[in-house]
């Protein structure tokens, strides 16, 4: 971290400005301002691609005391993070602490985000700006630290993000004699850990892919950024997938592209889900599930066909949190049962899809 503290602000699109100091990568740059309530897992968190595009805030107030990881590979992945690169455009925070321990810290957050080109800023009141985002809703802004040099207010939701962060060609993952076939929208990397880690080959394939066509015992739709709506192609890929009757599981991004698939809306959130203590109840069971959660959207329930119904909800706001076929193997998550960050209380659902593939 620099010596100097060099003044950094955040503007958001209502006018409001937030005063504070620049840590990582010196540069100005825009976004959609969200929070994030957990509190560990920032190099998850960072690395999620559902962030793309995104000005993080996190709302615990010390960021930063136990590092960044090493790069481990495993299984062609990097074992401590969850995809290759830092993918939201800037972190902020109440407190970052420069000095940081951990038995497998090889690097401080504000070296790897300065290696990584990310800007960040501490020293803002976070919990006002929390409370502005919750009151009047996620919304565009700017960080600014050269005042020399402009910068626009960008709404990312209206590109296609699922494009930039999807694989560009099909990769395999040999584990076993079953075989999925994953359609990365902007996968995890634990999503395909806890495949592999079940002894299940994934073949990952890009996010327009024709995924109908391969031999798979089963097909995965995985969580992503942006509006579900954009993704078009992956959309009427579904539908075509349906006609197989292979298992379907959808996560996140991928419980709405199944639900377009199927006929039913989408939505904006207000403000989304995002941290790992978010309470699932399993309709029918009526069991909670502590959930960490990554969303800005969600399927509107009331606009399920005959042949869906809700599988969860959230038990903070009666939001859609899950859908499944009353009769075939087609379920999702809106939640992230690989967790990573978070509670890995709803890790069962992978399991739950294995056991149905044929």
């Amino acid at each position: 971290m620099n010596k100097k503290k060099n003044r950094a602000k955040l503007i958001l699109e209502d006018g409001s400005e937030f005063s504070g100091f620049s840590f990582g990568y010196e540069t100005n740059t825009n976004g959609e301002v969200v929070f994030n309530t957990g509190m560990i897992g920032y190099s998850e968190t960072m690395t999620d691609p559902s962030y793309r595009g995104q000005i993080l805030v996190c709302t615990f107030p010390m960021i930063g005391n136990y590092g960044i990881p090493s790069k481990e590979i495993e299984h062609n992945l990097l074992k401590n993070f969850e995809s290759d690169n830092i993918q939201c455009r800037a972190l902020i925070v109440s407190d970052y602490s420069p000095n940081y321990s951990h038995w497998n810290a090889k690097s401080s957050l504000s070296d790897w985000m300065r290696e990584e080109k990310i800007p960040g800023i501490y020293g803002i009141d976070t919990r006002m700006l929390t409370r502005k985002l919750r009151d009047k809703g996620t919304m565009s802004g700017k960080i600014i630290i050269d005042e020399t040099s402009a910068v626009d207010f960008q709404d990312p939701n209206k590109t296609n993000l699922v494009a930039e962060v999807s694989v560009k060609e099909v990769i395999e993952y040999k584990a076993g004699i079953q075989k999925i076939v994953l359609v990365d929208c902007g996968v995890k990397n634990s999503i395909i850990r806890a495949f592999l880690g079940r002894g299940i080959t994934v073949i990952r394939v890009p996010y327009d892919y024709d995924f109908t066509i391969v031999e798979a015992n089963g097909i995965v739709i995985s969580n992503g950024p942006g509006d579900p709506k954009l993704n078009v192609t992956t959309i009427e890929n579904t539908r075509k997938a349906f006609k197989l009757e292979k298992p379907i599981l959808g996560i996140c991004l991928g419980s709405q592209i199944l639900a377009l698939a199927a006929g039913a809306d989408t939505y904006k959130l207000k403000y989304g889900h995002r941290g790992h203590n978010q309470p699932c109840n399993e309709l029918g069971t009526k069991r909670c599930y502590i959930t960490s959660q990554n969303h800005g959207y969600a399927v509107d329930s009331k606009t399920l066909t005959e042949d869906w119904r809700e599988w969860f909800i959230n038990d903070s706001d009666g939001t859609n949190e899950g859908i499944i076929h009353i009769s075939k193997p087609f379920f999702a998550s809106q939640f992230h049962p690989e967790a990573s960050p978070g509670p890995d209380d709803s890790e069962f659902i992978f399991d739950m899809f294995i056991r149905a593939l044929k």
